[in-house]
């Protein structure tokens, strides 16, 4: 039997997931450009439950690691999102859609903060919602691409023991 079919789904499940790392990256880095060019000076705009208004985190999430050295953050954050690559990476071989589509959001919501840190040590926020720490969408490609991992992870089979 050809090891074939195998490959190709691999192959393909590995651009599909870097190409949607990818292309969900840019559009945070855009949307990142677009509030820091707009909202400055204090400005903010209300969209009902959640406002537009800009805000720099040194940290991570919920401002963790503020105090420390931007290097450590970028290094720390860096090697996490090296990480997620590279079991996203292993993960195409057999892992079913919905934890590749997971794993994909999370690694650029993890690149796109990663990029926007390297400049200056800060990551542009602008999602207000007056209860919750200012975020990005970065941040909501994490969240919601964990909780897609894990739905994921809860739904699959478990796995069968190949015993001795």
């Amino acid at each position: 039997m050809s090891d074939r079919p195998r490959r190709s789904r691999t192959r393909t499940a590995r651009l599909a997931i870097a190409a949607t790392a990818v292309a969900l990256a840019a559009g945070d880095l855009a949307c990142k450009a677009v509030a820091e060019q707009k909202l400055t000076g204090g400005r903010s705009v209300h969209l009902g439950l959640l406002d537009l208004r800009l805000g720099y985190n040194s940290g991570a999430a919920f401002s963790l690691g503020a105090g420390l050295p931007s290097w450590v953050v970028i290094a720390v954050t860096g090697l996490i999102t090296a990480g997620v690559a590279v079991f996203a990476w292993r993960a195409a071989t057999d892992a079913p859609w919905p934890l590749l589509v997971g794993l994909s959001a999370v690694l650029a919501g993890a690149v796109g903060n990663l990029v926007d840190r390297a400049g200056d040590g800060l990551v542009i926020d602008y999602l207000h919602t007056g209860w919750w720490p200012t975020f990005n969408l970065a941040d909501v490609f994490i969240t919601l691409g964990a909780a897609t991992v894990a739905l994921a992870v809860l739904r699959s089979p478990p796995a069968r023991d190949s015993g001795a």
